[in-house]
């Protein structure tokens, strides 16, 4: 078939799907019969030229308000690590290669080889590489890079790698510090200014200056979403949890929108809206770890060739991992619940190693905070407090609990779990409702903004005036009503000597106010009333605040509302139950908490650092198991529901069931694409302008083996950087050697975001096209194969625990092409499965 007549063919293929066999295209058949009685009759053969499967699952997701191509990770990618060797007498034995192109060649010599085995230290770091399949691609170049490494390398590899976990901790601490800050000195003036005027019965003055000031840093937040990076609106922790499972999107990690989350969350929070920074400061987190990893930025001018270790994604995911640890470390201050979150909410990949780096991570934020923080205490900060959520030592009741208390616990537990999936379920629908708005432009997008700020700011400022004045109680240690600071007692329009409790929630800052539920000075500082009417105005707010272009964590407004209903339980059971008010307000956070994010184990540690109240534990666990279950019988956790819905193609950690009756060679699509092991250059310049496969099988066939065999597989990025070089030949022969002296491992590095080579960026002509080039010393000699019989539910796992890019399917009988196919990420995905086969969807 001439290559003019498969263009159609090439333009409806999968992004990531490649493959094939003898440069042709294999299909097979799409049987309508039985699944089960197909198995058991004979093997399907493979058809040239039959009906076309193609894989036709979305290759795009949602970033911004715009849709962008997806590109999925390769965690199995080549390692230039130096602790990346497959023997620990690294280079000991030299390839049988090398004997191959002498012979070829007689003026070829291999780089030195050095006998040495690593110390005993370093034996460690081999043997996780080769658990984790750090050296799965083990083509000629890196091989021969592996044997040339010197122990001097080694070092400078181990040293640069805890260098960088200190640098992340340390840069991370200090934005989170910066973000306190702001947001404390900001919304403070605010606050003052607007309580300035209402102690002067300037009324509406004071509304007019609130609502202004809160309008301007909403816009300005919306603005730099709109203008500059649009991927920093929302939380940041679904497009985080993505990336570390293998989906890179366009500008999630971006200098830009790093710039963006900082200043945009500052201005949003500083505004009033019902969002939180913790969110947010995961995101940072993961982009400081990921400028630091790709070696800075060249767009920015900002690039540190000594970083050349770390150009792979392998390096890149577990930088990543331990500086989202360090985001939840530095908004929560909370150093082991940061790893515990990393471990149990955003990685899908973990190995004890990467465990005590993001320790140390977290380590150093906390460290970094507390240095911070006792230097401001002493007034030198302006307005800053305590740096923002930290309430250790707020709740000083000591809990004892009975029967009555324990049965009060499971009904929190069992409201936190109803409230959480209702929440998501309108999360859900409101930012679906929202897409159509943001879609529109930039100005709708602002529009929407202000709009939401202008409803907030009316209701922060008029639901407190149908709140009854409350006398200030008496013998106090605290000045009631606080006048010109932070604290329980707002003052708002009430005598002297009187508070308006719900303007002690709604007008001060969100920290602020968690305190105040969280306290348990004075059980009944708030009226029962008061409780119902800020739960229901931040669940309500909290819902249609998220999904605005501003950047907008979850935690603060779910934790809002959950201490609200919490202790307005806790004020309803007070005759029967012994629990503090307090408590119940901390047990009603952890319930919502759960029902909304599914979180345990994190959660739970997160409180505890939070609060400072280990006597808490087993209420603790107890509240988050059952929230949890209950809501997991309705609907997923808010970040999953989000990863789903912006259309990322995100694998879960176990394999669907309808996947059990179907074996991996049922959902290889096509069309499937080889190359020769010595390829024509116009052939592959044509199925790289015609496709965007990523990976392409290589054949060796006749004269260079006795029969068609599969060689292995090359990347679509390796091709590039060989073609660049133009290292062709007139005729079809190996050229190794040439390859391996004029090519370095660090060549084929993976570039940062959006600077690799593209075809548009090659220059070849008209007789270079028709010359040949040896794909031999860049293909993957050793990838990751299973037979076309496995069970999908097999080959599922196995994708995801080895983090794979590409799965080569090939044939169990003899006699036919090599291959048959290769799996991708988006060949699991439900999409496409149940596309091909719609009589399993009522199996899901």
């Amino acid at each position: 078939m001439d290559h003019h007549e498969l263009n159609d063919h090439f333009h409806g293929g999968d992004i990531e799907h490649d493959g094939g066999g003898g440069g042709g295209f294999y299909e097979r058949r799409d049987s309508n019969a039985s699944l089960l009685s197909e198995r058991e009759g004979a093997m399907r053969e493979p058809l040239l030229i039959s009906k076309s499967r193609v894989n036709t699952t979305s290759q795009i997701a949602i970033v911004g308000a715009k849709v962008y191509p997806i590109e999925s990770l390769d965690y199995e990618s080549p390692d230039h690590s130096p602790l990346c060797s497959d023997d620990p007498n690294i280079g000991s034995n030299p390839s049988a290669h090398d004997a191959h192109y002498k012979a070829q060649d007689p003026s070829f010599s291999p780089r030195p080889v050095r006998n040495r085995r690593p110390p005993p230290y370093l034996q460690d770091y081999l043997e996780v590489g080769r658990i984790m399949g750090g050296w799965i691609i083990e083509n000629e170049l890196i091989k021969e890079d592996w044997r040339s490494r010197k122990r001097v390398e080694i070092y400078q590899y181990i040293f640069l790698k805890w260098t960088l976990v200190l640098l992340i901790g340390l840069l991370t601490g200090l934005v989170g510090f910066f973000n306190n800050l702001a947001v404390e000195n900001i919304a403070g003036f605010k606050l003052l200014y607007t309580g300035n005027l209402m102690l002067k019965d300037k009324f509406f003055q004071g509304f007019v200056a609130f609502a202004g000031m809160n309008v301007i840093l909403a816009t300005c937040a919306a603005a730099l979403c709109a203008f500059v990076a649009p991927a920093a609106a929302g939380s940041g922790i679904p497009e985080v949890k993505a990336y570390l499972n293998g989906v890179d999107a366009h500008s999630i990690l971006a200098p830009s929108t790093l710039f963006v989350k900082i200043f945009g969350s500052i201005f949003g929070v500083s505004a009033g809206f019902v969002v939180g920074k913790e969110g947010p400061m995961v995101h940072t987190g993961a982009c400081i770890a990921n400028l630091l990893g790709q070696g800075g930025s060249r767009k920015y001018h900002l690039t540190w060739k000594w970083l050349r270790y770390f150009k792979n994604d392998r390096d890149r995911r577990d930088l990543i991992t331990c500086g989202a640890a360090a985001g939840v470390a530095a908004a929560f201050r909370a150093p082991v619940g940061g790893v515990l979150f990393a471990l149990e909410e955003a990685a899908s990949w973990w190995r004890s190693a990467l465990l005590w780096r993001a320790f140390f991570t977290t380590a150093v934020v906390a460290v970094v905070l507390r240095t911070l923080i006792s230097f401001c205490r002493s007034g030198k900060c302006g307005l800053f407090g305590q740096g923002g959520l930290i309430m250790f030592d707020v709740n000083s009741a000591i809990p004892a609990y009975n029967t009555a208390d324990l049965l009060a616990v499971v009904l929190i537990g069992a409201l936190g779990g109803l409230f959480g999936c209702l929440y998501n379920y309108l999360v859900d629908k409101v930012l679906r409702t929202y897409s159509f708005i943001n879609e529109r432009g930039r100005v709708f997008k602002i529009l929407l903004v202000i709009t939401i700020s202008l409803l907030t700011s009316c209701c922060a400022y008029g639901l407190p005036w149908f709140s009854p004045c409350t006398p200030c109680p008496v013998g106090l240690e605290e000045e009631c009503p606080t006048i010109g600071r932070s604290g329980n007692y707002k003052n708002f329009q009430c005598p002297p000597g009187h508070y308006n409790d719900l303007a002690s929630l709604f007008l001060n800052t969100n920290d602020d106010a968690i305190r105040n539920l969280f306290s348990s000075r004075n059980r009944n500082e708030f009226h029962i009333s008061t409780l119902f009417i800020f739960f229901a105005s931040i669940y309500f707010l909290g819902i249609i605040t998220y999904g605005i272009a501003v950047p907008s964590g979850l935690f603060i407004p779910v934790i809002l509302a959950g201490a609200s209903y919490g202790r307005l339980v806790g004020r309803l059971l007070g005759s029967i139950s012994n629990l503090d008010v307090g408590l119940f307000a901390l047990l009603g956070a952890a319930s919502f908490l759960g029902g909304t994010m599914r979180m345990t184990v994190s959660l739970c540690i997160i409180l505890l650092e939070l609060t400072n109240d280990l006597l808490m534990l087993p209420l603790m666990m107890l509240v988050l198991l059952i929230s949890k279950t209950v809501a997991d019988s309705f609907n997923k956790g808010v970040y999953d529901q989000i990863v789903k819905m912006k259309g990322l193609p995100y694998l879960e950690a176990h394999a669907e069931p309808y996947m059990r009756h179907l074996a991996a060679g049922d959902v290889c699509a096509g069309p499937l694409i080889t190359f020769s092991g010595v390829e024509k250059v116009g052939n592959i310049m044509h199925a790289l302008q015609m496709t965007r496969h990523n990976g392409f099988p290589v054949l060796d066939e006749p004269p260079f083996a006795d029969a068609p065999e599969l060689c292995g597989l090359v990347l679509r990025s390796h091709l590039l950087v060989l073609l660049k070089g133009k290292k062709f030949t007139k005729n079809r022969v190996l050229s190794g050697s040439e390859v391996l002296r004029v090519f370095h491992a660090f060549d084929f590095g993976k570039a940062g975001s959006g600077k690799g080579l593209k075809v548009e960026d090659l220059d070849l002509s008209e007789e270079e096209m028709e010359m040949y080039v040896d794909l031999h010393p860049i293909t993957n000699t050793s990838p990751y194969m299973v037979v076309e019989t496995m069970s999908l539910a097999k080959a599922a796992v196995l994708f995801r625990e080895l983090g794979l890019r590409h799965l080569c399917v090939v044939p169990k009988t003899p006699g036919r092409p090599p291959i048959v196919g290769i799996l991708t990420r988006h060949d699991f995905m439900p999409e496409h499965v149940l596309g091909l086969y719609p009589q399993f969807r009522h199996h899901k």
